[in-house]
């Protein structure tokens, strides 16, 4: 599968923007999805917090359609971090949300004051929440919302009280997204948009973390055992139990590919986690031997060019 690449021009505006607020910042809300954590981390949010020494709430939002399981095992990982405190959370439970301030001052107890008022940043990649929240936070519709990558465009300052200011900045992407397994994982949950995509090929790679992880769900949503399946066949299974047929009578697999995906995001699967602290541990090193592996076939193919040219050779 082809790599996935998604950063539109806006984006670049409001790193650039993020960057400038975080000075005057006590503490970065970062938003992500809880069913893919760590892909859902903007590598910048992280850079930019670090160098500025601003502690973080890490919130994995969207618990509701994670595994419980994973998604514990994400809140022992981000709590092992320096200056991180791991929420996991929906924005769908107002009792969830309000505990948000409390753990924000924990965060920065010098701020928080008449005269130092608390200086809240809310980060995160594109559709994980982050709009969501805010108007939770405030109780009223401040922050437009929908289930579009890239709906808010720029920053949003608002006092929560008189002691507390939140601003809520624009969904950032990174230009490169270096695994392609965190592309096709941003894809299939929805944080890139479909102009970016090939949604049969993100079918297709969701089929086959479903085939290693939650076989049973695949077979209770659809009918069908899965075992000697790969992730096309998945699909075909999907289309042919669903009865979706082009005209001629083929399958239509393009639908059958979208309806896994709606079925996946909506949660109509079940509660999914697409990583792990372990599985997410294997894809880097398998990541870092991959670029050593080039690296190395660079090295050894620029040596052949320079001996050619030591030997009056032209390059091939």
């Amino acid at each position: 599968m082809p790599a996935i690449q998604w950063f539109p021009g806006h984006m670049n505006a409001a790193r650039k923007k993020a960057e400038e607020t975080m000075e005057n910042t006590d503490v970065v809300i970062e938003v992500v999805d809880a069913r893919l954590p760590a892909a859902s981390s903007n590598p910048m949010v992280e850079k930019l917090r670090t160098f500025r020494s601003r502690p973080c709430l890490k919130i994995l939002n969207k618990t509701d359609l994670a595994d419980p399981q994973a998604t514990a095992e994400w809140i022992k990982f981000y709590e092992s971090q320096p200056n991180v405190t791991a929420y996991a959370m929906t924005t769908k439970k107002p009792a969830d949300v309000n505990k948000i301030p409390s753990l924000c001052k924990k965060l920065a107890p010098h701020r928080g004051v008449p005269t130092k008022p608390l200086r809240i940043m809310i980060m995160g990649i594109p559709n994980v929440g982050k709009s969501t929240l805010m108007n939770a936070l405030l109780k009223k519709r401040v922050a437009k919302v929908g289930d579009e990558p890239a709906v808010t465009k720029s920053q949003q300052r608002i006092y929560l009280d008189q002691f507390t200011v939140l601003t809520d900045t624009p969904g950032l992407m990174w230009p490169k997204i270096d695994m392609d397994s965190d592309g096709f994982m941003l894809a299939a949950s929805h944080a890139i948009g479909t102009n970016a995509v090939i949604e049969e090929e993100v079918a297709v790679f969701l089929a086959e973390v479903l085939l290693e992880r939650y076989p049973e769900l695949l077979t209770a949503r659809y009918g069908f055992k899965t075992e000697g399946m790969d992730g096309v066949a998945v699909i075909e299974g999907v289309g042919a139990r669903r009865g979706y047929r082009v005209k001629g009578g083929d399958l239509d697999f393009e639908k059958s590919a979208h309806t896994l995906l709606l079925d996946y995001r909506t949660g109509a699967l079940g509660r999914i986690s697409l990583e792990t602290p372990p599985s997410r541990a294997v894809r880097l090193a398998q990541h870092a031997a991959e670029v050593a592996e080039k690296a190395a076939r660079d090295a050894e193919l620029a040596a052949e060019r320079a001996a050619d040219r030591a030997r009056g050779k032209r390059p091939t």
